[in-house]
């Protein structure tokens, strides 16, 4: 059931039209899925979906890119992330303060994790703050140097 609760959300979402979770229950309820408000926020971060900025000029909900292992760099939409929606980021021993737009933490904690960062124990997402641990002061200087390089649209 969750599989194919899940498998829909991924087709619905990749159609462009979600922007809410209440639209996202509706249309589960539409095709016969009966999901509470907080099963689809759990399954919204399993499928580690996060809302961009559509044509429209609204919010919509949108899924990251599979990783793919054989490629060394950073997917473009992993840096649009960064570049739109990071304001600043810091360094306090081993962990990196993140600080983005209000609604876009999470979305950052996600696109982290896609990364497959090394050195990455863990994130976690608020609003507007994301905090990174990393394994040492090192690993979170260096990354703290290419959050900043992705910011700048490098």
């Amino acid at each position: 059931m969750k599989s194919h609760r899940q498998h829909l959300i991924s087709s619905l979402v990749a159609g462009g039209a979600i922007e809410t979770q209440g639209q996202l229950m509706e249309a589960l309820e539409a095709a016969g899925i009966a999901a509470t408000q907080a099963t689809v926020s759990r399954d919204i971060k399993e499928l580690r979906l996060y809302k961009e900025l559509g044509p429209e000029g609204k919010y919509r909900y949108a899924a990251l890119p599979e990783r793919d292992e054989s490629r060394d760099e950073v997917d473009p939409r992993l840096r649009t992330i960064f570049r739109e929606g990071v304001v600043s980021c810091a360094c306090a021993q081993n962990l990196i303060v993140v600080k983005t737009l209000p609604g876009l933490a999470q979305a950052v904690c996600s696109a982290v994790d896609a990364m497959g960062v090394e050195g990455l124990l863990g994130s976690v997402g608020g609003d507007d703050t994301a905090f990174l641990a990393m394994r040492d002061t090192e690993a979170a200087e260096r990354m703290a140097i290419n959050f900043h390089e992705m910011m700048k649209g490098n």
